[in-house]
């Protein structure tokens, strides 16, 4: 619980009725988190154009979606695509899942040496494709094991270890309370709590009176996680839980107007300020993961952003049936004109040049190049194919790799 909402409680305020600064600044560790608002990691959603995004619009902390922890030992591609971390990204967390000690160590260290700032530890994913493994939201029903990945990746890097949790795999779980001060023990610098059971998935609520639970239990900063849809929504639970932040997911999902309203701007955006936001993360994906790759995950967040009544309903099945990003951008251009010139001025405030040049760990780019003859890298726009032998093992440019898509977590 926080300094003040210690002070507080003791006075008898109600702790319900307090506003709390949503700008306040906040540490985990040595690590200073310029907002109380965190961008949650989310499979098949969390790239870097989203975790950008998210920074513009008042997320003081952004997350990688979920990295498997054995993808990057084996130097898989794809895997080592989630290490692209850009200048405007920081603060941001690195997001590893796996259920071996040893071989999370390594993927921390790969992960530090990337970049992150944090690295992020995931005992919550529900989804069977992870916890079929031993990883994710199953690890909580092994607490020793779970306190030995904590320990190793703690030891294992100089930046802080966070974890991420469910409350339980079962409804009316408290498991999360047992094994939450355990874990700060073995070395988690703060811990994110989602208050749902793993099999509730996204079902029911969030039940955050554990929220306030652990934080009583714990001397690390919490951060709550759930249901934080709106502004008020925020600020209950942070003023109810004692909680040092609150962490957004779904929300935001083709909706970063959602963090701005969370942060206290409510303007509703405009039809050209929609369009240009989306043709900016169009563009920006397709820069990242490639246009054959970003063709196909794109299609889930035309119905994201163009939803809540900002465009016709049949407009978003019209481009979902178009065949190439570029014809997306030009009927979205001739149904909002004036989105060209919110564009322009979107794109004139991006970092330019080396800012953006993304920094792989040497190991991370030695496995690469054991991996793959050639590499297809995107320098200012121009696509090169380069041999890998000639590529810089420090500096590797946006290349056409990245995760696999898995259902959310």
């Amino acid at each position: 619980m926080t300094a003040v909402n210690v002070k507080l409680r003791l006075r008898g305020y109600d702790l319900a009725s307090v506003q709390v600064d949503l700008h306040e600044s906040w540490r985990i560790g040595p690590v200073e988190i310029p907002t109380r608002l965190v961008l949650a990691p989310m499979a098949g959603v969390s790239v870097q154009a989203f975790r950008r995004q998210g920074r513009r619009f008042g997320a003081g902390l952004v997350c990688s979606e979920m990295v498997s922890c054995a993808g990057l030992s084996h130097g898989n591609e794809r895997t080592l695509g989630y290490l692209r971390i850009a200048a405007d990204e920081h603060p941001l967390a690195v997001q590893i899942f796996g259920s071996e000690p040893g071989v999370m160590a390594e993927a921390a260290r790969m992960v530090e040496e990337a970049g992150a700032d944090l690295v992020d530890v995931n005992f919550g994913c529900p989804v069977r494709k992870v916890t079929k493994t031993g990883a994710g939201a199953t690890l909580l029903e092994e607490p020793d094991r779970a306190c030995a990945i904590v320990e190793a990746v703690a030891d294992a890097v100089s930046v802080p270890v966070s974890v991420k949790m469910r409350r339980g795999l079962d409804n009316g779980s408290r498991t999360c309370l047992e094994i939450g001060p355990k874990l700060v023990e073995a070395g988690a610098a703060s811990l994110t709590l989602h208050p749902r059971s793993a099999r509730q998935m996204y079902t029911g609520e969030a039940d955050h009176r554990l929220t306030a639970e652990l934080v009583e239990l714990v001397e690390v900063p919490v951060v709550a996680s759930g249901d934080i849809v709106s502004q008020a929504k925020a600020q209950t639970v942070l003023a109810t839980t004692g909680a040092e932040a609150v962490m957004v997911g779904r929300a935001a999902q083709g909706n970063p107007w959602a963090l701005s309203e969370i942060m206290g701007d409510e303007d509703e955006p405009s039809r050209e300020e929609v369009a240009a936001e989306l043709i900016l993360f169009i563009r920006e994906t397709v820069r990242e993961l490639g246009e054959h790759r970003a063709t196909g995950f794109l299609k889930k967040f035309y119905g994201w952003y163009l939803g809540r009544g900002r465009f016709p309903r049949p407009f978003k099945q019209e481009l979902v049936q178009l065949e190439t990003p570029e014809q997306v951008e030009q009927r979205l251009f001739a149904a909002a004109p004036g989105a060209r010139f919110v564009l322009e001025r979107l794109e004139d405030e991006l970092p330019q040049g080396d800012e953006v040049l993304l920094d792989l760990p040497i190991s991370a780019a030695r496995a690469a190049e054991e991996t793959a003859p050639a590499r297809r890298c995107i320098d200012k726009g121009t696509v090169h194919l380069l041999p890998a032998s000639i590529i810089s093992a420090k500096f590797i440019r946006v290349c056409d790799a990245s995760a696999p898509e898995v259902e959310q977590a």
